[in-house]
């Protein structure tokens, strides 16, 4: 936030390298934190805050004792997993066996597409992106729902016909009713409103699906708005 400086040992001059201006400062990201009550005690600002309050005052001698602090806990943890034969299973983390690292398991290596991802966020550790349209597996099932009541449809319609043609007598008019009505050609497919004209109702999970889409649009408006602002 404040100025940096070059300053030139062999001559003594000094040049402004770095001045943060009110415009600048002004388009900076705000910047979300999860609430201190809120983390868990192995996460960082909650597991460190006796040391950073330390650093904040300028106690370098209490800081490095809290840190101390912190390490002898881990390393009497991590001896006391051995010799009980405890094995650490990481949550956010997996080993890669072949570069010998460790690799955050949700991690999420595709390009940012700015006409469908909203916004990316964290939680419980777990990388997650908003996104704009539907999700693929309410779009899969949608079209199951569609298949299966088309499917319906025409069996229905075969298995009156079949009905009609046996239910008439020989040499007799061809205007007997039969005993049920031959349902009326497929209308065109319509989801205004979470309904399928010449279909049922949505089943259960698509209507749960719907309403739930319906909320994470109505919240996202705002981050909407916040997205082309930064782009802007």
């Amino acid at each position: 936030d404040g100025e940096v400086h070059i300053n030139e040992l062999k001559n003594g001059n000094t040049e402004t390298f770095w001045n943060p201006t009110s415009e600048v400062r002004r388009q900076r990201l705000k910047r979300h934190i999860v609430l201190f009550e809120e983390q868990t005690d192995f996460e960082s600002e909650r597991l460190w805050q006796h040391v950073t309050s330390a650093i904040n005052k300028g106690d370098q001698h209490k800081a490095t004792q809290e840190k101390f602090v912190l390490e002898e806990e881990q390393r009497n943890a991590a001896r006391e997993r051995r010799e009980s034969g405890t094995e650490w299973k990481p949550l956010l983390f997996r080993h890669d066996a072949g570069t010998n690292e460790w690799r955050y398991k949700y991690e999420d290596l595709r390009p940012w597409d700015p006409l469908n991802d909203i916004a990316q966020f964290e939680k419980d550790g777990i990388l997650q992106t908003m996104e704009r349209h539907l999700s693929t597996r309410m779009s899969n099932h949608k079209a199951t729902c569609i298949n299966n009541q088309i499917t319906r449809h025409k069996r229905s319609a075969k298995d009156c016909r079949r009905r009609k043609t046996s239910d008439q007598p020989s040499n007799h008019s061809q205007n007997t009713e039969s005993s049920c009505s031959t349902p009326e050609s497929v209308q065109e497919l319509s989801d205004d409103d979470g309904k399928y004209l010449g279909f049922e109702s949505l089943c259960a999970q698509c209507g749960k699906e719907m309403d739930h889409l319906k909320e994470i649009h109505s919240a996202v408006l705002s981050l909407q708005k916040a997205q082309q602002d930064i782009h802007r």
